[in-house]
C-alpha cells in the first residue's frame, strides 16, 4: 500500500533557512536545497548565501521568499 508519508518535506512554511543557491530554474527562480529538497527562490543568483522565508511547500518542492 501506498504511504502518503513518505516523502515529508524537510522545510515547513513559515520557517527560515540559511541556503546557497545552487542553480537556477527555467523560469528564473534561484533552486536551493534543504537535506536535498528543492526550493524555488526568486531574485537570486547561483552563489548566492541567504537567508530565506519558505512561504510554500508541496509534495516534492517548495517555494520561498528572501528574508527581510
Amino acid at each position: 500500500m501506498f504511504d502518503r508519508n513518505e516523502s515529508i518535506a524537510p522545510v515547513q512554511s513559515g520557517e527560515m533557512y540559511d541556503v546557497e543557491i545552487e542553480n537556477i530554474a527555467s523560469k528564473g527562480d534561484g533552486i536551493a536545497r534543504v537535506n536535498g529538497f528543492v526550493i524555488f527562490v526568486p531574485d537570486t543568483s547561483v552563489g548566492d548565501e541567504v537567508t530565506i522565508k519558505v512561504t510554500k511547500v508541496m509534495q516534492k518542492f517548495a517555494f520561498a521568499e528572501l528574508a527581510a
